[in-house]
């Protein structure tokens, strides 16, 4: 049986739910997917995400940025430029964006 596998309620302190907390909202993933690359503008997230609304991106990219996943770089220029990046723990979601990949090429 799997270590994950219900041994345990899932409170505030499980593992599985924290990271579900950080990672909550239709275009989390796919926000964090587009800087696994590096650094990228919020005109570059946003074309990059099809459908996404200016509202949503900035909500999620906030949230990200409270939970210590994304930092924000503001740039003293006219217009102003912000750049968005994974900090050190953000970047360690790429082996559970990459575990996700996997799960779907298998739907």
């Amino acid at each position: 049986m799997d270590s994950l596998a219900g041994k345990q309620p899932c409170n505030d302190e499980c593992p599985v739910k924290k990271t579900a907390d950080v990672i909550e909202g239709k275009w989390t993933t796919l926000i964090i997917r587009e800087l696994l690359a590096g650094k990228k503008r919020y005109s570059e997230i946003q074309r990059a995400l099809k459908g996404i609304s200016p509202k949503i991106l900035t909500t999620r990219l906030r949230h990200l940025e409270k939970q210590g996943i994304v930092s924000r770089t503001v740039y003293a220029t006219v217009p102003p430029t912000t750049e968005y990046e994974l900090t050190l723990i953000g970047k360690t979601l790429k082996d559970v964006l990459n575990a996700m990949a996997i799960f779907g090429k298998q739907l």
